[in-house]
Protein backbone atom coordinates (compact mmCIF):
# COMPACT_ATOMS: atom_id res chain seq x y z
CA UNK A 1 0.00 0.00 0.00
CA UNK A 2 1.05 3.56 -0.94
CA UNK A 3 0.00 6.37 1.35
CA UNK A 4 -0.09 8.58 -1.19
CA UNK A 5 -3.26 6.30 -1.80
CA UNK A 6 -4.55 6.36 1.56
CA UNK A 7 -6.43 8.79 3.60
CA UNK A 8 -3.96 9.87 6.91
CA UNK A 9 -4.63 12.81 8.31
CA UNK A 10 -2.36 13.86 11.32
CA UNK A 11 -2.65 16.90 13.45
CA UNK A 12 0.32 18.40 16.25
CA UNK A 13 -2.59 19.92 18.24
CA UNK A 14 -4.35 18.10 21.28
CA UNK A 15 -7.74 18.63 22.08
CA UNK A 16 -8.72 20.35 25.34
CA UNK A 17 -11.39 17.56 26.08
CA UNK A 18 -9.01 14.45 26.09
CA UNK A 19 -7.66 13.36 28.86
CA UNK A 20 -6.04 9.94 28.65
CA UNK A 21 -3.17 9.64 26.48
CA UNK A 22 -4.93 7.07 24.47
CA UNK A 23 -7.99 9.58 23.70
CA UNK A 24 -4.99 12.51 22.91
CA UNK A 25 -3.41 10.32 20.65
CA UNK A 26 -5.82 8.48 18.70
CA UNK A 27 -7.58 11.93 17.65
CA UNK A 28 -3.83 13.20 16.87
CA UNK A 29 -2.88 10.24 14.53
CA UNK A 30 -6.39 10.57 12.92
CA UNK A 31 -7.75 6.89 14.40
CA UNK A 32 -11.23 8.73 15.42
CA UNK A 33 -13.29 11.80 15.13
CA UNK A 34 -16.19 12.59 17.14
CA UNK A 35 -19.39 12.82 15.95
CA UNK A 36 -21.01 13.23 18.54
CA UNK A 37 -20.98 12.71 22.75
CA UNK A 38 -19.27 9.02 23.42
CA UNK A 39 -19.28 8.40 19.67
CA UNK A 40 -16.15 7.95 17.21
CA UNK A 41 -16.01 7.57 13.64
CA UNK A 42 -13.08 4.62 12.82
CA UNK A 43 -10.96 6.56 10.27
CA UNK A 44 -9.48 3.71 7.59
CA UNK A 45 -6.47 4.32 9.92
CA UNK A 46 -8.07 3.43 13.00
CA UNK A 47 -10.11 0.62 11.02
CA UNK A 48 -6.97 -1.28 9.75
CA UNK A 49 -5.95 -1.72 13.60
CA UNK A 50 -9.73 -2.81 15.34
CA UNK A 51 -9.97 -5.45 12.42
CA UNK A 52 -6.73 -6.88 13.46
CA UNK A 53 -7.60 -7.08 17.13
CA UNK A 54 -10.94 -8.46 15.77
CA UNK A 55 -8.94 -11.09 13.53
CA UNK A 56 -7.21 -12.10 16.44
CA UNK A 57 -10.47 -12.54 18.43
CA UNK A 58 -12.17 -14.30 15.92
CA UNK A 59 -9.56 -17.15 15.18
CA UNK A 60 -8.83 -17.75 18.94
CA UNK A 61 -12.79 -18.75 19.32
CA UNK A 62 -13.31 -19.98 16.52
CA UNK A 63 -10.00 -22.51 17.64
CA UNK A 64 -11.76 -22.44 20.85
CA UNK A 65 -14.95 -24.26 19.70
CA UNK A 66 -17.18 -21.41 19.58
CA UNK A 67 -20.12 -20.99 16.90
CA UNK A 68 -20.01 -16.75 15.69
CA UNK A 69 -23.67 -15.45 14.59
CA UNK A 70 -25.11 -12.18 14.53
CA UNK A 71 -27.82 -10.82 16.79
CA UNK A 72 -30.19 -7.30 16.36
CA UNK A 73 -28.96 -4.48 17.78
CA UNK A 74 -32.21 -3.64 18.18
CA UNK A 75 -34.51 -5.88 20.42
CA UNK A 76 -38.16 -5.57 22.16
CA UNK A 77 -38.96 -4.52 25.58
CA UNK A 78 -40.70 -8.02 25.96
CA UNK A 79 -37.29 -9.53 26.12
CA UNK A 80 -36.23 -7.57 28.57
CA UNK A 81 -39.26 -7.67 30.82
CA UNK A 82 -38.92 -11.47 30.94
CA UNK A 83 -35.96 -10.72 32.79
CA UNK A 84 -36.93 -7.57 34.76
CA UNK A 85 -33.77 -5.74 33.05
CA UNK A 86 -35.98 -3.31 31.56
CA UNK A 87 -36.30 -0.77 34.69
CA UNK A 88 -33.33 -2.96 36.16
CA UNK A 89 -30.76 -2.48 33.95
CA UNK A 90 -31.38 1.62 34.51
CA UNK A 91 -30.34 4.91 32.56
CA UNK A 92 -27.74 3.19 30.31
CA UNK A 93 -30.81 1.37 28.67
CA UNK A 94 -31.25 3.49 25.26
CA UNK A 95 -34.75 2.90 24.78
CA UNK A 96 -36.89 3.78 21.43
CA UNK A 97 -40.30 3.61 19.47
CA UNK A 98 -41.11 3.22 16.54
CA UNK A 99 -44.00 3.98 14.12
CA UNK A 100 -46.41 1.63 16.21
CA UNK A 101 -45.56 2.63 19.51
CA UNK A 102 -43.64 -0.67 19.97
CA UNK A 103 -40.77 -0.24 22.62
CA UNK A 104 -37.23 -1.48 21.89
CA UNK A 105 -33.57 -0.58 23.18
CA UNK A 106 -30.08 -0.47 21.67
CA UNK A 107 -28.89 -3.80 22.68
CA UNK A 108 -26.14 -2.99 25.79
CA UNK A 109 -25.72 -6.61 25.92
CA UNK A 110 -27.48 -9.63 24.41
CA UNK A 111 -28.43 -12.50 27.45
CA UNK A 112 -32.02 -11.93 26.33
CA UNK A 113 -31.61 -11.91 22.47
CA UNK A 114 -29.27 -15.24 22.81
CA UNK A 115 -31.43 -17.41 25.42
CA UNK A 116 -34.26 -16.48 22.97
CA UNK A 117 -32.93 -17.37 20.05
CA UNK A 118 -31.68 -20.93 21.87
CA UNK A 119 -35.07 -21.50 22.88
CA UNK A 120 -36.08 -21.79 19.65
CA UNK A 121 -33.19 -24.02 18.54
CA UNK A 122 -32.31 -26.32 21.44
CA UNK A 123 -34.37 -28.81 22.22
CA UNK A 124 -32.41 -31.62 23.26
CA UNK A 125 -29.30 -32.39 24.90
CA UNK A 126 -27.73 -34.06 22.01
CA UNK A 127 -27.45 -30.14 20.99
CA UNK A 128 -25.64 -29.52 24.00
CA UNK A 129 -23.13 -27.95 25.02
CA UNK A 130 -22.96 -24.80 22.37
CA UNK A 131 -21.14 -21.46 22.27
CA UNK A 132 -22.35 -19.21 20.21
CA UNK A 133 -20.68 -15.68 20.14
CA UNK A 134 -20.73 -12.52 17.74
CA UNK A 135 -18.63 -9.18 17.66
CA UNK A 136 -21.12 -6.49 17.49
CA UNK A 137 -21.62 -2.91 18.01
CA UNK A 138 -23.16 -2.36 21.79
CA UNK A 139 -24.69 0.79 22.80
CA UNK A 140 -24.61 2.28 26.74
CA UNK A 141 -26.34 5.18 27.44
CA UNK A 142 -23.31 7.01 29.44
CA UNK A 143 -24.09 9.63 31.98
CA UNK A 144 -20.75 10.75 31.41
CA UNK A 145 -18.92 9.46 28.01
CA UNK A 146 -14.93 10.32 28.42
CA UNK A 147 -11.46 9.37 27.54
CA UNK A 148 -12.50 8.68 23.97
CA UNK A 149 -13.69 5.30 23.31
CA UNK A 150 -12.47 3.68 26.44
CA UNK A 151 -15.74 4.87 27.74
CA UNK A 152 -18.09 5.50 24.49
CA UNK A 153 -21.19 4.93 24.57
CA UNK A 154 -21.32 2.71 20.89
CA UNK A 155 -18.22 0.76 20.77
CA UNK A 156 -17.48 -3.08 19.08
CA UNK A 157 -17.41 -6.04 21.68
CA UNK A 158 -17.75 -9.39 20.99
CA UNK A 159 -20.12 -11.36 23.40
CA UNK A 160 -20.35 -15.45 23.31
CA UNK A 161 -22.89 -17.40 25.72
CA UNK A 162 -22.79 -20.40 26.27
CA UNK A 163 -25.54 -23.34 27.17
CA UNK A 164 -24.85 -26.95 29.04
CA UNK A 165 -27.31 -29.68 30.52
CA UNK A 166 -24.62 -29.41 34.07
CA UNK A 167 -22.64 -27.15 35.65
CA UNK A 168 -19.70 -29.56 35.40
CA UNK A 169 -19.22 -29.12 31.64
CA UNK A 170 -20.41 -25.00 32.43
CA UNK A 171 -17.18 -24.51 33.99
CA UNK A 172 -15.41 -27.28 31.65
CA UNK A 173 -16.19 -23.78 28.80
CA UNK A 174 -15.38 -21.47 31.34
CA UNK A 175 -11.92 -23.00 31.88
CA UNK A 176 -11.64 -23.00 28.26
CA UNK A 177 -12.63 -19.52 27.92
CA UNK A 178 -10.05 -18.10 30.01
CA UNK A 179 -7.61 -20.26 28.27
CA UNK A 180 -8.89 -18.93 24.61
CA UNK A 181 -8.85 -15.47 26.10
CA UNK A 182 -5.10 -15.84 27.52
CA UNK A 183 -4.10 -16.99 24.12
CA UNK A 184 -6.01 -14.00 22.50
CA UNK A 185 -4.14 -10.94 24.64
CA UNK A 186 -0.69 -12.86 24.25
CA UNK A 187 -0.98 -13.03 20.73
CA UNK A 188 -1.97 -9.25 20.77
CA UNK A 189 1.31 -8.18 23.18
CA UNK A 190 -0.38 -7.18 25.70
CA UNK A 191 0.79 -7.23 29.39
CA UNK A 192 -2.28 -8.25 31.21
CA UNK A 193 -3.87 -9.97 34.35
CA UNK A 194 -6.48 -12.28 34.73
CA UNK A 195 -8.41 -11.69 37.90
CA UNK A 196 -11.00 -12.87 40.25
CA UNK A 197 -14.15 -10.33 40.49
CA UNK A 198 -17.88 -9.80 41.36
CA UNK A 199 -20.55 -10.72 39.24
CA UNK A 200 -22.05 -7.50 38.91
CA UNK A 201 -25.04 -6.64 37.45
CA UNK A 202 -24.93 -9.30 34.71
CA UNK A 203 -25.00 -11.67 37.19
CA UNK A 204 -23.68 -15.56 38.08
CA UNK A 205 -21.77 -17.33 40.25
CA UNK A 206 -18.38 -16.83 38.95
CA UNK A 207 -16.44 -14.38 37.16
CA UNK A 208 -13.40 -13.41 36.31
CA UNK A 209 -11.71 -10.24 34.20
CA UNK A 210 -8.66 -9.83 32.27
CA UNK A 211 -7.10 -6.48 32.70
CA UNK A 212 -4.66 -4.52 30.29
CA UNK A 213 -1.83 -3.21 33.14
CA UNK A 214 -1.48 0.55 32.48
CA UNK A 215 -0.83 3.41 35.18
CA UNK A 216 -3.59 5.28 34.27
CA UNK A 217 -6.05 2.19 34.79
CA UNK A 218 -10.10 3.03 36.14
CA UNK A 219 -10.12 -0.62 38.00
CA UNK A 220 -6.92 -1.48 41.30
CA UNK A 221 -6.24 -4.65 41.26
CA UNK A 222 -4.74 -7.00 43.62
CA UNK A 223 -1.85 -9.59 43.18
CA UNK A 224 0.38 -11.68 45.22
CA UNK A 225 3.46 -12.01 45.05
CA UNK A 226 3.72 -15.74 45.84
CA UNK A 227 1.45 -17.01 43.13
CA UNK A 228 -0.64 -15.91 40.37
CA UNK A 229 -3.55 -15.29 42.47
CA UNK A 230 -4.74 -11.94 41.27
CA UNK A 231 -8.54 -9.94 42.03
CA UNK A 232 -10.24 -7.03 41.52
CA UNK A 233 -10.71 -4.89 45.14
CA UNK A 234 -13.86 -5.42 44.90
CA UNK A 235 -13.19 -9.43 45.05
CA UNK A 236 -9.85 -9.57 46.54
CA UNK A 237 -9.05 -11.29 49.85
CA UNK A 238 -6.58 -11.39 52.27
CA UNK A 239 -5.55 -13.87 54.45
CA UNK A 240 -7.52 -13.54 58.08
CA UNK A 241 -6.36 -12.38 61.16
CA UNK A 242 -4.81 -14.35 63.90
CA UNK A 243 -6.40 -15.24 66.99
CA UNK A 244 -7.77 -12.23 69.43
CA UNK A 245 -5.73 -11.18 72.34
CA UNK A 246 -6.75 -10.91 75.73
CA UNK A 247 -7.86 -7.78 76.89
CA UNK A 248 -5.00 -5.88 78.81
CA UNK A 249 -6.65 -2.41 79.15
CA UNK A 250 -9.14 -0.77 80.88
CA UNK A 251 -12.45 0.94 78.96
CA UNK A 252 -11.76 4.39 79.08
CA UNK A 253 -14.29 7.51 78.15
CA UNK A 254 -11.20 10.09 76.55
CA UNK A 255 -11.80 13.39 75.18
CA UNK A 256 -11.18 13.96 71.59
CA UNK A 257 -13.17 17.46 71.33
CA UNK A 258 -12.30 18.18 67.79
CA UNK A 259 -11.06 14.89 66.43
CA UNK A 260 -13.95 12.98 64.36
CA UNK A 261 -11.62 10.88 62.24
CA UNK A 262 -10.05 8.31 63.17
CA UNK A 263 -6.88 9.50 61.85
CA UNK A 264 -7.45 12.72 63.95
CA UNK A 265 -8.24 10.27 66.86
CA UNK A 266 -5.30 7.90 66.42
CA UNK A 267 -2.78 11.46 66.71
CA UNK A 268 -3.99 12.67 69.29
CA UNK A 269 -4.03 9.68 71.49
CA UNK A 270 -0.29 8.18 70.47
CA UNK A 271 -1.75 5.13 69.00
CA UNK A 272 -1.28 3.28 65.46
CA UNK A 273 -4.09 3.83 63.43
CA UNK A 274 -4.95 0.43 63.34
CA UNK A 275 -6.28 0.01 66.95
CA UNK A 276 -9.18 2.44 65.94
CA UNK A 277 -12.52 1.34 64.52
CA UNK A 278 -14.26 3.23 61.91
CA UNK A 279 -18.35 2.69 62.58
CA UNK A 280 -20.12 3.09 58.79
CA UNK A 281 -23.89 3.52 58.94
CA UNK A 282 -25.81 2.16 56.40
CA UNK A 283 -29.88 1.45 55.84
CA UNK A 284 -30.16 -2.81 55.16
CA UNK A 285 -32.08 -3.84 52.13
CA UNK A 286 -34.60 -4.93 54.54
CA UNK A 287 -34.83 -1.75 56.45
CA UNK A 288 -32.85 -1.75 59.56
CA UNK A 289 -29.86 0.11 60.69
CA UNK A 290 -26.55 -1.77 59.95
CA UNK A 291 -23.30 -0.69 61.78
CA UNK A 292 -20.50 -2.07 59.34
CA UNK A 293 -17.15 -1.89 61.45
CA UNK A 294 -13.54 -1.76 60.03
CA UNK A 295 -10.05 -0.91 61.16
CA UNK A 296 -9.37 2.74 60.73
CA UNK A 297 -6.42 2.18 58.32
CA UNK A 298 -9.12 0.21 56.19
CA UNK A 299 -12.23 1.05 53.48
CA UNK A 300 -15.30 -0.93 54.21
CA UNK A 301 -15.86 -2.53 50.43
CA UNK A 302 -19.12 -2.06 49.23
CA UNK A 303 -19.28 -4.59 47.47
CA UNK A 304 -18.67 -7.43 50.29
CA UNK A 305 -20.78 -5.72 52.33
CA UNK A 306 -23.70 -5.85 50.57
CA UNK A 307 -23.02 -9.36 50.22
CA UNK A 308 -23.49 -10.32 54.00
CA UNK A 309 -26.74 -11.95 54.36
CA UNK A 310 -29.26 -9.62 55.46
CA UNK A 311 -27.46 -6.20 54.40
CA UNK A 312 -28.35 -7.09 50.54
CA UNK A 313 -28.95 -3.61 48.34
CA UNK A 314 -27.91 -1.13 51.17
CA UNK A 315 -27.95 2.54 51.26
CA UNK A 316 -25.83 4.94 53.16
CA UNK A 317 -28.12 6.22 56.71
CA UNK A 318 -28.98 9.59 56.75
CA UNK A 319 -28.01 11.96 59.70
CA UNK A 320 -31.30 11.89 61.31
CA UNK A 321 -31.72 8.03 60.91
CA UNK A 322 -27.70 7.94 62.78
CA UNK A 323 -29.23 10.34 65.36
CA UNK A 324 -32.51 8.30 66.25
CA UNK A 325 -30.46 4.78 66.50
CA UNK A 326 -27.03 6.13 68.16
CA UNK A 327 -28.14 9.61 69.49
CA UNK A 328 -25.15 11.13 67.64
CA UNK A 329 -23.58 13.10 64.74
CA UNK A 330 -21.66 11.50 62.61
CA UNK A 331 -17.87 11.65 63.92
CA UNK A 332 -18.02 10.32 67.21
CA UNK A 333 -20.46 6.27 66.24
CA UNK A 334 -19.41 3.50 67.93
CA UNK A 335 -21.65 0.22 68.40
CA UNK A 336 -21.68 0.66 72.35
CA UNK A 337 -25.27 1.58 73.87
CA UNK A 338 -27.10 2.73 70.88
CA UNK A 339 -30.79 4.13 71.73
CA UNK A 340 -32.14 1.78 69.60
CA UNK A 341 -31.53 -1.99 68.21
CA UNK A 342 -28.60 -1.86 65.62
CA UNK A 343 -27.25 -5.20 63.62
CA UNK A 344 -23.27 -4.76 64.17
CA UNK A 345 -21.32 -6.27 60.87
CA UNK A 346 -17.80 -6.24 61.93
CA UNK A 347 -14.92 -7.09 59.31
CA UNK A 348 -12.88 -10.22 60.14
CA UNK A 349 -9.80 -7.87 61.71
CA UNK A 350 -12.05 -5.85 63.71
CA UNK A 351 -13.52 -8.75 65.54
CA UNK A 352 -10.11 -10.24 66.16
CA UNK A 353 -8.99 -7.10 68.07
CA UNK A 354 -8.43 -6.33 71.39
CA UNK A 355 -8.67 -2.98 73.86
CA UNK A 356 -9.62 -1.35 70.39
CA UNK A 357 -11.14 2.48 69.92
CA UNK A 358 -14.25 3.34 68.75
CA UNK A 359 -16.55 6.18 69.84
CA UNK A 360 -18.75 6.43 72.11
CA UNK A 361 -21.83 7.84 70.61
CA UNK A 362 -21.10 11.64 72.47
CA UNK A 363 -20.08 14.86 70.74
CA UNK A 364 -16.42 14.67 71.75
CA UNK A 365 -15.83 11.60 73.12
CA UNK A 366 -13.89 8.21 72.21
CA UNK A 367 -13.78 5.23 73.93
CA UNK A 368 -10.41 3.16 74.56
CA UNK A 369 -9.83 0.36 75.69
CA UNK A 370 -12.88 -1.49 74.25
CA UNK A 371 -12.95 -5.66 74.14
CA UNK A 372 -15.02 -7.62 72.62
CA UNK A 373 -17.12 -9.89 75.42
CA UNK A 374 -16.55 -7.67 78.22
CA UNK A 375 -17.39 -4.15 77.63
CA UNK A 376 -19.43 -5.56 73.95
CA UNK A 377 -21.42 -7.86 73.14
CA UNK A 378 -19.64 -10.24 70.23
CA UNK A 379 -20.72 -9.17 66.60
CA UNK A 380 -24.02 -10.19 65.29
CA UNK A 381 -22.12 -11.01 62.16
CA UNK A 382 -18.55 -11.53 61.16
CA UNK A 383 -17.28 -10.86 57.40
CA UNK A 384 -14.67 -9.89 55.29
CA UNK A 385 -16.23 -6.47 54.22
CA UNK A 386 -12.91 -4.15 53.56
CA UNK A 387 -10.92 -3.57 50.46
CA UNK A 388 -7.21 -4.91 50.86
CA UNK A 389 -4.49 -2.62 51.30
CA UNK A 390 -0.58 -3.21 49.87
CA UNK A 391 1.31 -5.09 52.27
CA UNK A 392 -1.85 -7.17 53.56
CA UNK A 393 -0.98 -10.84 54.11
CA UNK A 394 -1.95 -13.37 51.09
CA UNK A 395 -4.41 -16.11 51.21
CA UNK A 396 -1.00 -17.93 49.19
CA UNK A 397 1.51 -16.44 51.69
CA UNK A 398 2.51 -14.09 49.56
CA UNK A 399 1.65 -10.27 50.01
CA UNK A 400 -0.69 -7.95 48.33
CA UNK A 401 0.55 -5.76 45.91
CA UNK A 402 -1.62 -2.88 43.82
CA UNK A 403 -1.73 -2.26 40.62
CA UNK A 404 -4.15 -0.09 38.00
CA UNK A 405 -5.39 -2.17 35.03
CA UNK A 406 -8.02 -1.63 32.15
CA UNK A 407 -10.47 -4.25 32.38
CA UNK A 408 -10.72 -5.43 28.63
CA UNK A 409 -12.59 -8.79 28.81
CA UNK A 410 -14.97 -10.87 31.39
CA UNK A 411 -15.91 -14.16 31.81
CA UNK A 412 -19.27 -15.42 33.76
CA UNK A 413 -20.41 -18.28 35.12
CA UNK A 414 -24.29 -16.88 34.82
CA UNK A 415 -26.06 -20.47 35.88
CA UNK A 416 -29.67 -20.49 35.60
CA UNK A 417 -30.64 -16.85 35.87
CA UNK A 418 -31.59 -16.00 32.22
CA UNK A 419 -32.58 -19.91 31.05
CA UNK A 420 -34.69 -20.01 33.55
CA UNK A 421 -36.32 -16.29 34.09
CA UNK A 422 -37.09 -17.02 29.92
CA UNK A 423 -37.88 -20.48 30.55
CA UNK A 424 -36.28 -22.16 28.77
CA UNK A 425 -35.71 -26.06 28.81
CA UNK A 426 -34.38 -28.88 27.17
CA UNK A 427 -34.85 -33.12 27.17
CA UNK A 428 -32.14 -34.47 29.01
CA UNK A 429 -31.10 -38.00 28.41
CA UNK A 430 -33.92 -39.30 30.21
CA UNK A 431 -36.53 -37.45 28.32
CA UNK A 432 -37.01 -34.83 30.82
CA UNK A 433 -36.97 -31.48 30.52
CA UNK A 434 -34.21 -29.67 32.39
CA UNK A 435 -33.50 -25.21 32.12
CA UNK A 436 -29.72 -25.47 30.57
CA UNK A 437 -26.80 -23.32 32.77
CA UNK A 438 -25.31 -20.97 31.28
CA UNK A 439 -21.87 -18.92 30.95
CA UNK A 440 -21.22 -15.27 29.08
CA UNK A 441 -17.98 -14.10 27.91
CA UNK A 442 -17.20 -10.49 26.81
CA UNK A 443 -14.32 -8.48 25.40
CA UNK A 444 -14.15 -4.88 24.76
CA UNK A 445 -12.93 -5.03 21.25
CA UNK A 446 -12.59 -1.20 20.64
CA UNK A 447 -11.70 -0.60 23.86
CA UNK A 448 -8.61 -2.91 23.79
CA UNK A 449 -6.80 -0.43 20.98
CA UNK A 450 -7.37 2.26 23.64
CA UNK A 451 -5.70 0.19 26.38
CA UNK A 452 -2.78 -0.85 24.01
CA UNK A 453 -2.01 2.73 23.74
CA UNK A 454 -2.04 3.63 27.24
CA UNK A 455 0.17 0.56 27.93
CA UNK A 456 2.67 1.17 24.73
CA UNK A 457 3.67 5.06 23.65
CA UNK A 458 6.08 7.80 24.67
CA UNK A 459 6.23 11.64 23.77
CA UNK A 460 6.57 10.87 20.12
CA UNK A 461 2.97 8.99 20.05
CA UNK A 462 1.89 5.42 19.62
CA UNK A 463 3.82 2.02 20.17
CA UNK A 464 1.85 -0.44 18.39
CA UNK A 465 2.86 -4.40 19.88
CA UNK A 466 3.07 -6.09 16.13
CA UNK A 467 0.09 -7.80 15.53
CA UNK A 468 -1.73 -4.97 16.62
CA UNK A 469 -0.28 -1.82 14.36
CA UNK A 470 -1.64 -0.27 11.31
CA UNK A 471 1.41 -1.60 8.96
CA UNK A 472 3.96 -3.56 10.36
CA UNK A 473 6.55 -2.02 8.05
CA UNK A 474 7.09 1.95 6.55
CA UNK A 475 9.14 2.30 3.98
CA UNK A 476 9.60 6.26 4.20
CA UNK A 477 11.02 7.41 0.35
CA UNK A 478 13.31 10.47 0.52
CA UNK A 479 14.01 11.42 -2.81
CA UNK A 480 14.85 15.79 -3.09
CA UNK A 481 16.78 14.83 -7.15
CA UNK A 482 13.48 12.22 -7.65
CA UNK A 483 15.97 9.92 -8.56
CA UNK A 484 14.07 6.77 -10.85
CA UNK A 485 16.52 4.72 -8.99
CA UNK A 486 15.33 5.40 -5.46
CA UNK A 487 11.34 5.17 -6.17
CA UNK A 488 11.98 1.23 -7.92
CA UNK A 489 14.47 0.08 -4.84
CA UNK A 490 11.84 1.10 -2.21
CA UNK A 491 9.12 -0.58 -4.27
CA UNK A 492 11.04 -3.31 -4.97
CA UNK A 493 11.11 -3.44 -1.08
CA UNK A 494 8.01 -3.13 -0.81
CA UNK A 495 6.90 -5.38 -3.02
CA UNK A 496 9.12 -8.07 -1.33
CA UNK A 497 8.00 -7.40 1.60
CA UNK A 498 4.83 -7.94 0.79
CA UNK A 499 5.35 -11.62 -1.08
CA UNK A 500 6.96 -12.77 2.27
CA UNK A 501 3.73 -12.08 4.24
CA UNK A 502 4.81 -9.16 5.75
CA UNK A 503 2.10 -5.77 6.23
CA UNK A 504 3.91 -2.76 4.77
CA UNK A 505 3.16 0.74 4.04
CA UNK A 506 5.45 2.94 1.23
CA UNK A 507 5.24 6.41 2.33
CA UNK A 508 5.65 8.21 -0.69
CA UNK A 509 4.20 11.43 -0.04
CA UNK A 510 6.89 13.50 -0.98
CA UNK A 511 6.86 15.10 3.02
CA UNK A 512 10.29 16.53 4.25
CA UNK A 513 12.11 13.74 6.58
CA UNK A 514 11.32 15.52 9.78
CA UNK A 515 7.51 15.36 9.06
CA UNK A 516 7.51 12.27 7.93
CA UNK A 517 9.25 10.67 10.56
CA UNK A 518 6.96 12.47 12.75
CA UNK A 519 3.71 10.81 11.62
CA UNK A 520 5.32 7.61 11.20
CA UNK A 521 6.52 8.03 14.45
CA UNK A 522 2.72 8.79 15.99
CA UNK A 523 0.80 6.24 14.52
CA UNK A 524 3.44 3.79 16.03
CA UNK A 525 4.68 1.90 13.22
CA UNK A 526 7.16 -0.76 15.04
CA UNK A 527 9.64 -0.94 11.86
CA UNK A 528 11.15 2.23 9.71
CA UNK A 529 13.06 1.90 6.91
CA UNK A 530 14.23 4.64 4.93
CA UNK A 531 15.39 4.57 1.05
CA UNK A 532 17.53 7.25 0.07
CA UNK A 533 20.01 7.82 -2.63
CA UNK A 534 22.51 7.96 -0.21
CA UNK A 535 21.88 4.69 1.08
CA UNK A 536 21.31 3.28 -1.96
CA UNK A 537 25.64 4.67 -2.86
CA UNK A 538 25.74 2.79 0.31
CA UNK A 539 24.46 -0.80 -0.62
CA UNK A 540 22.52 0.26 2.92
CA UNK A 541 19.21 1.00 4.40
CA UNK A 542 18.61 3.26 7.26
CA UNK A 543 16.70 0.99 9.74
CA UNK A 544 15.29 2.20 12.87
CA UNK A 545 13.03 0.03 15.21
CA UNK A 546 10.25 2.08 17.05
CA UNK A 547 11.41 1.27 20.69
CA UNK A 548 14.76 2.68 19.66
CA UNK A 549 16.82 5.36 19.91
CA UNK A 550 19.22 5.68 17.60
CA UNK A 551 19.16 4.17 13.51
CA UNK A 552 20.90 1.91 12.19
CA UNK A 553 22.63 1.38 8.53
CA UNK A 554 21.52 -2.25 7.05
CA UNK A 555 22.51 -3.64 3.76
CA UNK A 556 19.55 -6.20 2.46
CA UNK A 557 20.30 -9.01 3.90
CA UNK A 558 20.48 -7.62 7.54
CA UNK A 559 17.55 -5.48 7.60
CA UNK A 560 15.28 -9.08 5.51
CA UNK A 561 17.17 -10.73 9.08
CA UNK A 562 15.52 -8.20 11.31
CA UNK A 563 12.17 -7.67 9.58
CA UNK A 564 11.51 -11.96 10.09
CA UNK A 565 12.08 -12.79 6.46
CA UNK A 566 14.33 -15.41 5.63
Amino acid sequence: MRLSRFHLHTTKETPADAELVSHKLMLRAGMIRKLAAGLYTWSPLGLRVLRKVERIVREEMDRAGAIELQLPTIQPRELWEETGRWEKFGGQLLKIRDRKEAEYCFSPTAEEAITDYARQELSSYKQLPVNFYQIHTKFRDEIRPRFGVMRAREFLMKDAYSFHVNDADLVREYENMKAAYTRIFTRLGLQFRAVQADSGAIGGDASQEFHVLADSGEDAIAFSTGSDYAANVEAAVAAGPGPRPAPAEELRRVQTPTQKTCEEVAALLGIPLSRTVKSVAVIAGDGSFVLALVRGDHAVNEIKLGKVPGVGEYRMAGEAEILEHLGCEPGFLGPLGPRKPVRVVADREVAALADFVIGANEPGFHLTGVNWGRDLPEPDAVADIRNVVEGDRAIDGGRIRLARGIEVGHVFQLGRKYSQAMGFTVLDENGKAVVPTMGCYGIGVSRIVAAAIEQNHDQAGIIWPEPMAPWTVAICVINPKKDPKVDEAAESLLQELKTAGVDAVLDDRGLRPGAMFADIELIGIPHRVVVSERGLAAGTFEYRARRASESEALDRAQLLQHLGVA
